[in-house]
């Protein structure tokens, strides 16, 4: 289960972040994880309800804000954000394309005290 690696790096980027702005606690943490990372959010919440109690994060909420597949066709040029998995354009349903978005995960904001 590599959910707890990841969060473990989470609560170490967010003690950094609390040091470097003199903050005593953090009281929101969001995350933004996308459906390909590989990361399940359930797992991702568990842990982190499990490992945050020794650290700035003890009483933070954890936000997870979910993020579909974008991508980019290279034949017409369009960004489309995907509804289900299947890899080809919505407009033109060429397949050749890249994906912007939707594969990993990022912290994306702290609120801290």
């Amino acid at each position: 289960m590599h959910e707890y690696s990841v969060v473990q790096s989470l609560l170490e980027s967010c003690e950094e972040h609390a040091r470097a702005n003199e903050a005593k606690k953090v009281t929101k943490v969001v995350v933004k994880i996308g459906v390909l990372s590989g990361v399940e959010p359930d797992l991702l919440q568990t842990a982190f309800d499990t490992f945050k109690e020794q650290t700035v994060c003890h009483d933070a909420q954890f936000i997870i804000n979910h993020q579909k597949i974008v991508i980019e066709c290279f034949d017409c040029n369009t960004q489309s954000t995907l509804e289900k998995h299947e890899f080809c354009c919505p407009k033109c349903e060429s397949v050749n394309i890249k994906v912007i978005d939707g594969e990993d995960m990022y912290l994306m904001s702290l609120e801290m005290d």
